[in-house]
């Protein structure tokens, strides 16, 4: 089969290798619709201390089961399905209270190669992060499961009422997901923050009720001025720039909410005022990837219709056409691309 590998940082490569078989528990997929993501694209630009090179390409995806391992009872040959590609061991002191996000196992076990035919789902991740797809959803939907369950997770650990107004800063997929998510939990006034023209005006479709461009107005007096002065009750970082982490901090009202969810680079650091952290009593939170509670209501946010997903994907391409699917991402032209190996 053809996979996609990452040599180095900027240089991709369609490899012939062998397609994978299941052993003790794990299903093989044959692969209908694979997403590109935000982590995608800083990966390619820079290189991720997680993924050693060269290293399999992409993450989100979805298909049919094409082979089903011993022991496996839940599925079976040609179901469609959706997965996280990770799942954590559940017995490390971090499972144990709670925090399946943060267990090592998490990441040393997750799936890459979903820009190929087939993937090989292993046995923990069957058993805890795979689901079967309704005819309701898309393949190129149901792709969407693991960015998803990121930002569930995150919007897990933020209150929010009617009365809140809530800023997020980058109109990215990632950002895009989170303005969905905040709409549906009764935001009171969500505004969001970005650079490109299109991401805004998807935005405005998905229902931010105010859209700031970056490039042409004062952030921090825009928000200041929405709000008479206070800052924003809630504010949710998703840019990874350190510059952003702290004007997020900054605009946030005395007893205010901070999420800090976009990764940046290794050995970044940020400054945050002692007087904005003690004096104001601000919440700074920084969340990491999902739990697999996060996972299970991303499936039934996903199944049930009540997010618009199907506006995040701006384009779909063959696998063969890998290197246009990075230029235009690098170019700022699309939200997410949806890839269709072996078409």
């Amino acid at each position: 089969m053809q996979q996609l590998v990452l040599l180095n940082p900027g240089s991709l490569a369609l490899r012939n290798v062998d397609p994978p078989q299941a052993g003790p528990g794990e299903v093989v997929i044959k692969i209908q619709a694979a997403l590109t993501c935000g982590t995608d694209l800083k990966t390619y630009r820079r290189g991720h201390p997680k993924f050693p090179m060269p290293t399999p390409f992409g993450h989100e995806f979805s298909g049919d089961v094409w082979e089903v391992g011993p022991g496996v009872t839940r599925f079976q040959k040609g179901q469609a399905v959706l997965v996280a590609p990770t799942a954590p061991c559940g017995e490390c002191p971090h499972c144990r209270r709670g925090f399946g996000n943060l267990c090592d196992y998490t990441m040393r076990t997750m799936m890459l190669g979903a820009f190929a035919e087939y993937i090989r789902v292993p046995a923990h991740i069957v058993a805890q992060n795979m689901f079967l797809k309704p005819e309701s959803l898309s393949y190129m939907e149901g792709a969407v499961l693991e960015p998803l369950s990121c930002v569930v997770y995150g919007g897990q650990h933020l209150p929010l009422d009617s009365r809140d107004t809530v800023v997020i800063i980058g109109a990215g997929p990632i950002g895009l997901l989170h303005l969905m998510l905040a709409r549906l939990r009764g935001a009171g006034r969500i505004v969001m923050v970005g650079r490109r023209k299109m991401r805004l005006a998807t935005a405005r479709r998905l229902g931010a009720d105010v859209v700031v461009d970056e490039t042409s107005e004062d952030v921090l007096d825009r928000v200041h001025h929405l709000t008479d002065g206070r800052g924003a009750d809630v504010v949710i970082e998703c840019a990874g720039h350190p510059q952003v982490w702290e004007k997020s901090i900054a605009m946030a009202r005395r007893g205010g909410h901070v999420m800090l969810f976009g990764g940046c680079a290794s050995g970044s650091k940020v400054r945050i005022p002692m007087e904005r952290m003690l004096m104001d009593g601000l919440t700074v939170k920084g969340v990491f990837h999902f739990t697999p509670d996060a996972v299970r209501e991303s499936y039934q946010l996903l199944t049930s219709g009540a997010l618009q997903v199907s506006e995040l994907i701006t384009g779909i391409h063959p696998l063969s056409e890998f290197r246009r699917i990075f230029e235009t991402l690098s170019n700022g032209e699309a939200i997410k691309l949806g890839i269709r190996p072996g078409f």
